[in-house]
C-alpha cells in the first residue's frame, strides 16, 4: 500500500535517509525545509516510482505550519504519515546560555513538532488512521552537559508523543518517538578524533549508527499499528 509521507528537516541528514528509505519502498514522501530544496536533491529521487513532493516552510511559526497543511490538501494530497524531524543545536553550559539561545531551540524542535500535530491531527482524525512519528534524542532520555536546551526540547516531545497517543488512538492513529544516540551525519563528521573517541567509548556496541538505521526504525512503527505511546531508542546501548 502506497502512503503519503510528509518529513520535516528533510533537506539532508537522517530526514533525507529516511525520505529516501521510504521512497525506495514505494511510498510517496513529501520533503520540507525552511527554504526550497536543492534541485540536486530532488534530482536523487527521479528513479522512485511515485514522484517526490516538497512543502517549503518554517514548521516553528503556528501560522506557516497551518498554511503548509493546507495547501497540500487544497492540492488533493493526503498525509497518512507525518515525521517530525526538524531540529537544531545550540550547545553551551547554561550559565553563559542566551535566552534567545534556549528559546531558539524550544521553537523550532518542541513548538514545531506541537505546530505540525495541531495541524495535520484533524485531518488524520478524519481520515480514521495515519502514524505521527516524532523524532527525539537520547538526549532528552538521559540529559547531556551543554544542551539544556535541547534536552529539554526533546524531552518535551517525549511528553507530547505520549500524550497525543491517548487523545487519538480510537480512531487508528498511532503516536511514537525516536531517540538517536550518536548517528553518523555531516555533523558528527566535524567533529575532532578525540571527540568521537570519547563518545564510542560510551557505546557497548562501540560504533555509531547510521542514518539507515533510524530510517528502518521509521518504517518499522509505519508498519506495526499496534505500537503506540512509545520511544524507541536506537542509540547501541549508550543508555540502557
Amino acid at each position: 500500500m502506497t502512503l503519503t509521507c510528509l518529513i520535516t528537516g528533510s533537506s539532508r541528514g537522517i530526514g533525507l535517509a529516511i525520505a529516501h528509505h521510504l521512497a525506495a519502498k514505494g511510498h510517496r514522501v513529501i520533503l520540507n525545509s525552511r527554504s526550497p530544496i536543492a534541485p540536486e536533491v530532488l534530482a536523487q529521487f527521479e528513479g522512485y516510482e511515485q514522484p517526490v513532493l516538497q512543502a517549503t516552510g518554517d514548521i516553528s511559526q503556528f501560522d506557516v505550519a497551518k498554511q503548509l497543511v493546507d495547501d497540500l490538501y487544497d492540492q488533493g494530497v493526503q498525509v497518512d504519515v507525518l515525521v517530525n524531524n526538524a531540529g537544531i543545536t545550540r550547545d553551551g553550559l547554561v550559565m553563559r546560555m542566551s535566552e534567545e539561545d534556549f528559546n531558539a531551540v524550544i521553537q523550532t524542535n518542541l513548538n514545531g513538532c506541537f505546530n505540525m500535530c495541531r495541524h495535520l491531527t484533524p485531518r488524520l482524525l478524519k481520515q480514521k488512521g495515519g502514524r505521527i512519528i516524532n523524532m527525539t534524542s537520547v538526549v532528552g532520555v538521559m540529559g547531556n552537559a551543554g544542551q539544556v536546551n535541547y534536552a529539554a526540547s526533546k524531552a518535551g516531545m517525549i511528553g507530547l508523543t505520549k500524550s497525543l497517543a491517548r487523545e487519538v488512538a480510537s480512531r487508528g492513529i498511532t503516536v511514537n518517538a525516536i531517540a538517536p544516540g550518536f548517528i553518523e551525519t555531516d555533523m558528527t563528521d566535524q567533529l575532532s578524533d578525540r571527540v568521537k573517541e570519547a563518545m564510542l567509548g560510551q557505546i557497548p556496541l562501540k560504533r555509531f549508527g547510521q542514518v539507515e538505521h533510524i530510517a528502518k526504525t521509521v518504517d518499522f512503527l509505519i508498519d506495526n499499528d499496534y505500537i503506540t505511546g512509545q520511544v524507541i531508542e536506537v542509540n547501541g546501548g549508550l543508555h540502557i
